[in-house]
């Protein structure tokens, strides 16, 4: 047997190398293409993201510019040619391609081409591989302008001069155009502000470039100084200290706002905005804004994260430059532990808020989780400013977490509210003439919403010049619940506070507003809001930041607190009912369905054996003191709730049995085993309810 036989022969040697190119050009996750030396496509896999969707016969016989929507399709042919004509390969050579998916967006791909020649060193055509490194290429990018940042930027202890590092470095590399502002007060070497900064601080322009040879207009000279105009993204941003990233053109609402600004935007054609605060340990130094123009990318959603440390660090080096000693100022430091330090959504309700009211202005706003998968939204104002209003906002905070906790209706709430408001008025009253707070009366303005998730149902109450609620639907479309409106907090009006209920979808957006000084001013309230895109897939705070431009809160002299509650669907699955008879069998049953329902829910065994003890011990009471129909009704929430309903208005009261006593210990052990527990009155009864805590969150 000759060589060639035992091997397979030229022939199998043949079939072996067309399989082994049928296999690159089929299954191989990079893209790989052959062309004639006409550099049109013979041969092409679709492995790129560029090429997803498209059919390989559509593409054969084309010349590979047309294939790919080149950035520069004149350098690539170029580069082709040069490796047709000379053999010389071209290895890991970088060109920018528009995906056919997103045309206004840029990948970046990495091309490797080798000559193709016969036997006869002829030249038959090209093979080409593409692999995309956009994510590899953006991170280089993102790694190197944030190494240059910290290499260039701080050399010098003189905010003026480190601004202006900052710009260099960021045009034209990563920004067309780059302008920083600084508070004034911190370029005089005072303090800086706290967040959220009030609209009327003003801002110095200490540092601008652009990449068009100086020539982009401004809107103001470096040196200007004047606050920034409120509602737009630049007043937004040193408000929650977030960056954003805008896109600009067309019918802008915020636009409107900041005319001269407007004008260099359009002026100079840049079509993306970054705005980012220069924020360090709650305190705001000044803004950094970035634009892009044509012919540049707009800027990507991951550009935030590279904006946001380099921001940090021009900070830190202005912080440096300073050497401020002061950190918090005395009403500030106030209001920052007085409010909520951010809002905790639940299962069945997303929360967000725009705190837009000046440090020290005695706006408050507060989410509060209730019993039986309930939340309180809270939104309220009292009159004046500084130190004394800022004090009794935290008063008032803390007498609703109080009264919270007792399941009050809200109309009741602020009836008791009101009660503790004129106590504290009397206080004031009877302070000294000679001391100021006496001259201040306290007045308080309070909206209490209470949201039930498993009726999908609101009720609210109001005190005061509070707007009430307003209902923006998943469609689109607004209502406004009637509210019957209370007397102001601390007055000597002691009108009835009447609470109202009404419906709330699922995917409907609760909007609340504490604007008391210009409720009146409102009416147009639901035209504004009307036509907003507030559908589940748009994150709330980019629904929160468009209702702001809608209101144009800047015409008022006092700013205003939003909060925004979108409500979702509780799973069905972790809620279980079921009626019980008044017999003495009740307990028994109850324990069966309850130990049924934990080891379906996972629940681990000692918390079990507590729910069953603490359901039967529930269950028993109501058999005993209550009145039919009874009903038993678990939640698999943040907490384990159990809850027992009878139609008996008769409240349990807790009692600590004597050692003799045969009896009386049931509410005892409930409080013992649950970490909260209590009565909710109806117009139907009254519900016995207790919370535990789980070991491992539900689901």
């Amino acid at each position: 047997m000759t060589r060639g036989e035992h091997d397979g022969g030229p022939a199998a040697a043949n079939d072996a190398e067309r399989a082994l190119l049928d296999a690159l050009l089929t299954l191989s996750p990079v893209g790989l293409h052959v062309l004639d030396t006409e550099l049109r496509v013979v041969r092409i896999n679709t492995a790129t993201p560029a090429m997803r969707g498209v059919r390989v016969e559509d593409l054969l016989g084309r010349r590979f510019t047309e294939v790919y929507h080149l950035a520069d399709p004149v350098e690539a042919e170029a580069v082709a040619r040069g490796v047709l004509e000379t053999g010389v390969p071209v290895l890991d050579r970088i060109i920018r391609v528009h995906p056919r998916q997103a045309p206004e967006d840029e990948h970046l791909h990495s091309i490797s081409a080798f000559r193709l020649a016969d036997r006869e060193g002829r030249a038959l055509g090209l093979a080409i591989s593409v692999v995309d490194v956009t994510d590899r290429e953006r991170t280089r990018a993102g790694m190197a302008l944030l190494e240059a940042v910290h290499r260039s930027v701080g050399r010098t202890l003189d905010t003026v001069v480190t601004c202006q590092e900052l710009v260099d470095v960021l045009v034209p590399g990563f920004a067309d155009i780059a302008v920083v502002e600084v508070v004034d007060a911190v370029v005089r070497g005072e303090d800086p502000p706290f967040a959220p900064l009030p609209n009327d601080v003003p801002l110095r322009r200490v540092a601008f470039r652009s990449g068009a040879d100086g020539q982009q207009p401004q809107a103001y000279p470096v040196g200007d100084v004047r606050a920034l105009p409120a509602p737009t993204p630049f007043a937004l941003s040193l408000a929650d200290l977030e960056p954003r990233r805008v896109t600009l053109g067309g019918d802008v609402a915020w636009l409107a706002a900041a005319p001269a600004r407007a004008e260099a935007i359009r002026t100079s054609g840049a079509h993306t905005l970054i705005t980012a605060p220069l924020a360090l340990r709650g305190t705001v130094l000044g803004l950094v804004s970035l634009y892009r123009t044509a012919p540049t990318p707009a800027f990507r959603e991951d550009d935030l994260a590279v904006v946001r440390q380099l921001a940090d660090h021009a900070a830190l080096c202005i912080d440096n430059a300073h050497r401020y000693t002061r950190e918090h100022a005395v009403a500030a430091t106030l209001e920052r532990h007085l409010l909520p330090r951010r809002l905790v959504s639940h299962t069945a309700l997303e929360t967000a808020v725009a705190p837009l009211s000046p440090s020290g202005s005695g706006g408050w706003y507060d989410t509060i989780a209730l019993s039986s998968a309930r939340t309180a939204l809270v939104v309220g104002d009292v009159a004046g400013t500084g130190i004394n209003a800022t004090a009794a906002m935290g008063q008032l905070r803390t007498v609703i977490h109080s009264l919270a906790a007792f399941d009050l209706e809200p109309d009741e709430l602020l009836a008791r509210l009101h009660d503790a408001s004129r106590f504290l008025a009397a206080e004031r009253a009877s302070l000294p003439p000679t001391d100021p707070l006496h001259r201040e009366a306290l007045a308080a303005s309070c909206l209490y919403v209470v949201h039930d998730p498993l009726t999908r149902r609101c009720t609210a109450a109001r005190a005061g010049a509070l707007p009430g609620p307003v209902v923006i639907r998943p469609d689109g479309g607004v209502d406004v619940p009637d509210i019957p409106g209370g007397p102001p907090l601390g007055g000597a009006d002691s009108t009835p506070f009447a609470a109202a209920t009404f419906e709330l979808p699922e995917g409907s957006v609760l909007f609340l507003a504490g604007v008391p000084d210009a409720a009146e001013d409102r009416a147009d309230l639901p035209e504004a809001l009307r036509g907003v895109r507030a559908g589940a897939d748009r994150p709330l705070r980019d629904l929160c930041d468009d209702i702001l431009y809608r209101l144009r809160t800047s015409d008022r002299e006092r700013e205003t607190i939003l909060l925004l509650a979108r409500t979702r669907a509780f799973p069905a699955d972790r809620v279980a009912v079921w009626p019980l008879e008044a017999a003495p069998t009740a307990a028994a049953t109850a324990r069966r369905h309850v130990r049924a329902r934990l080891e379906a829910w996972r629940v681990d065994e000692e918390t079990a054996f507590n729910t069953e003890l603490i359901v039967s011990e529930l269950v028993t009471n109501a058999v005993r003191y209550g009145e039919p129909p009874l009903e038993l009704r678990m939640i698999n929430d943040r907490m384990l709730t159990c809850e027992v309903s009878d139609s008996s208005p008769a409240a349990p009261h807790l009692r600590h049995a004597h050692t003799v006593d045969e009896g009386g210990r049931g509410l005892f052990i409930v409080s013992q085993l649950a970490q909260l527990w209590g009565t909710r009155f109806t117009a139907d009864g009254k519900t016995l309810w207790t919370e535990q805590r789980l070991p491992t969150p539900p689901g």
